[in-house]
């Protein structure tokens, strides 16, 4: 494939604070073992500062210049990613295109969803010594994926991305680890370098990740920029996604 296949910009977003973010908080701050959920990790909501900090996102995207917005979507499937970007475009008045890629969902955590911390260590001993041991980028949980198992359906959709977005401006919704992860494909990263990046901060609900073409090279312009919900006046949060258990 050749290097200069790539979109002229490549701007990558993560959902809103979805309802599965508060459950998660309530149930670690109440030390309990299960995350009250009712639905699949598919069809979790967002909160209604969620639904703001779309909104908000929606006005940043509004107030770029004409040749800066977005020209194509790529979604996640899962309804809060759904939702962030339908009330975002809807607020910036834009019209787009979209790909809704089920490679682009989030990590399937298995066997340890709607499990807090707690709960992981007191019905899953053995799973979080495997994981203390293997690392998070190896390590697979019953039923679930890892990190390297998330990669492998993510390079398929980056590359028909890539094809298919050539000249274009392309805005993509998704997830906390497609983010870390799109930076791992793009920037040639080592296992080593992109959990630097994930220990040096969570990635915020609507925040922004970009990376322009320049010549054959992506280029990154901004990384988990706030920006966006800031200037709204809205919360910033950053908090993982439904299961507790490491992204």
């Amino acid at each position: 494939m050749a290097k200069t296949e790539w979109p002229d910009v490549l701007m990558v977003v993560r959902h809103g604070e979805s309802s599965g973010n508060v459950a998660r908080d309530r149930a670690e701050a109440d030390e309990l073992e299960m995350i009250d959920i009712a639905e699949r990790d598919v069809d979790v909501p967002l909160s209604e500062l969620g639904k703001r900090q779309a909104a908000a996102l929606g006005s940043w995207l509004a107030e770029l210049p004409a040749d800066e917005r977005p020209t194509v979507l790529y979604v996640s499937p899962y309804v809060r990613a759904q939702q962030t970007a339908r009330i975002a475009l809807e607020a910036a008045g834009l019209d787009l295109p979209t790909v809704v890629d089920e490679r682009l969902r989030e990590r399937e955590f298995g066997v340890l969803d709607r499990l807090t911390r707690r709960g992981i260590m007191a019905q899953y001993p053995d799973e979080a010594e495997r994981r203390a041991r293997l690392g998070k980028f190896y390590h697979r949980p019953p039923g679930g994926e890892s990190w390297s198992d998330v990669l492998l359906r993510l390079r398929g959709a980056l590359d028909d991305l890539r094809r298919d977005t050539v000249g274009e401006r392309v805005l993509v919704v998704a997830h906390q680890v497609v983010v870390l992860l799109c930076r791992y494909v793009v920037e040639q990263m080592t296992e080593e370098q992109v959990l630097e990046v994930d220990r040096a901060g969570e990635v915020a609900n609507c925040s922004v990740t970009s990376y322009r073409l320049d010549g054959e090279k992506m280029v990154l312009e901004r990384y988990n920029e706030t920006a966006p919900v800031e200037e709204q006046d809205e919360q910033v949060t950053a908090e993982p996604d439904v299961a507790a258990a490491p992204r």
